[in-house]
């Protein structure tokens, strides 16, 4: 079977290295820390492939990496590979998901949200300015220094900026380790908190529990993939049906206003001819029907 990349070969762009690595709780805290360049403590452990809807009837979403600091902010931190041309309004979405869930129904008092980080890293520039990080908060457009505070921070990380100008050398080294995650660019980093990310990526690789897991994951994304090919034969396959039968309706059509002309039709040979109920051939023998 061939499965893509082998576990060995995953950078932490990878999703399932990604979500792997960051449900330790240590780890994640090392790159909060980092990119928002402010020591972070985690209240509780991260929580990954997490699902948010606003209802059972509404479109649900997964967030990669959910986790709360103990000052109470929530952080959402993702890896996106892929630039799916949306990812500002995905971006909004996750914050608008998240932001229905902070406060318990009757709740009045909004100075209660926590604050919110949506952080996503990508191996391609969004915003075409060379930068490795994008910050976005609420401003006033008439009044530039004048902000809304509202606790919502959208960030966007680029590992293939070429702009340091306000970003920390180590942010610039994690970021391009995230995207080659090998020992030689680890060791290549002037970070002892890279190199120390890196021996635990290292164990993770080396861990056979880890191999099993990743191995389930393979098989159960070729299962999903199969099952929506037999979805999509069987959807397929079920319109085609139903384009024949519509086909056959109206060739009925046609055969009744013909030998209605010559009065020589009844309902059951038409029945028996397309394999329809009596009750539908009777409508449209009482429609075409000539006296």
């Amino acid at each position: 079977m061939n499965q893509g990349k082998e576990l060995k070969d995953l950078n932490l762009l990878d999703r399932f290295l990604f979500n792997e690595t960051m449900e330790d709780k240590e780890f994640l805290e090392k790159v909060l820390g980092i990119i928002l360049e402010k020591d972070i403590e985690l209240e509780y452990t991260p929580q990954t492939e997490k699902e948010i809807r606003r209802s059972v009837w509404n479109r649900q979403i997964k967030l990669d990496v959910w986790a709360m600091d103990t000052e109470g902010n929530i952080h959402n931190t993702e890896a996106q590979k892929q630039n799916t041309g949306n990812l500002p309004k995905r971006s909004r979405n996750y914050q608008g998901m998240i932001d229905s869930r902070l406060l318990p129904p009757g709740e009045v008092d909004f100075g209660k949200m926590n604050d919110v980080f949506i952080i996503l890293i990508m191996p391609f520039d969004l915003f075409g300015k060379g930068l490795y990080r994008y910050t976005f908060r609420m401003k006033c457009e008439e009044a530039a220094d004048v902000a809304l505070m509202d606790g919502a921070t959208r960030i966007f990380l680029n590992t293939r900026g070429t702009n340091p100008e306000g970003v920390s050398r180590e942010l610039i080294e994690m970021l391009r380790y995230f995207e080659k995650t090998t020992d030689e660019r680890a060791q290549a980093s002037g970070s002892e908190t890279i190199r120390w990310m890196h021996e635990r990526i290292r164990s993770i690789k080396s861990s056979e529990e880890v191999g099993i897991k990743f191995m389930n994951a393979w098989e159960e994304k070729i299962l999903d993939r199969q099952e929506a090919r037999a979805e999509g034969l069987e959807e397929g396959r079920t319109k085609g049906q139903m384009e024949e039968r519509e086909q056959g309706i109206r060739k009925m059509i046609e055969l009744c206003q013909e030998l209605a002309m010559t009065q020589e039709a009844t309902a059951s040979k038409v029945a028996a001819k397309y394999q329809l109920e009596q009750k539908d051939i009777n409508i449209y023998m009482e429609q075409y029907w000539n006296d």
